[in-house]
């Protein structure tokens, strides 16, 4: 049965931008490894990470309009992002391929992690418009996740 009230609504914008932090957080973090790769797989590590940077930062702006449709206030700056986001930065610029593979995959997990919460809050909180988008952002990182992961194989 879905809730409905301040509480619920409450939930589901502090999870929205949760999910928003991560993936500007991701963003920044996909682009440094996009920046700093190296090695015989360069090319194709490039072009994957460029790839999947850009789709990332592009539902960004969706998320953050469905904060404000719903009367909430949304991510301001980056402390605002760092405060809220739940992946690590990296600053090491000598990882190897694998280990950049390896980061970008389980980061991808955790925005999935995250894209589920928010879709069982939205259910909560009624908002169907939003509950339907998750769906499409979830399946964006669970490809990202696969294409990852069959890159390390």
């Amino acid at each position: 049965m879905a809730q409905t009230g301040d509480n619920s609504k409450k939930a589901m914008i502090d999870e929205l931008n949760g999910v928003l932090a991560d993936h500007f957080a991701l963003y920044i973090k996909t682009k440094n490894f996009h920046w700093h790769l190296k090695g015989p797989r360069f090319r194709d590590l490039h072009l994957l990470f460029d790839e999947q940077a850009a789709a990332i930062l592009g539902v960004t702006d969706a998320m953050a309009e469905r904060v404000r449709k719903q009367d909430g206030e949304t991510l301001t700056s980056i402390g605002a992002i760092a405060r809220t986001s739940r992946i690590k930065d990296e600053d090491n610029t000598a990882l190897e391929a694998d280990a950049m593979v390896e980061a970008l995959r389980a980061d991808n997990e955790t925005l999935v992690s995250g894209l589920k919460t928010l879709k069982n809050a939205a259910e909560e909180a009624g908002d169907n418009a939003t509950s339907a988008l998750v769906d499409e952002w979830q399946d964006a990182a669970e490809e990202r996740v696969w294409f990852l992961s069959q890159t390390l194989k």
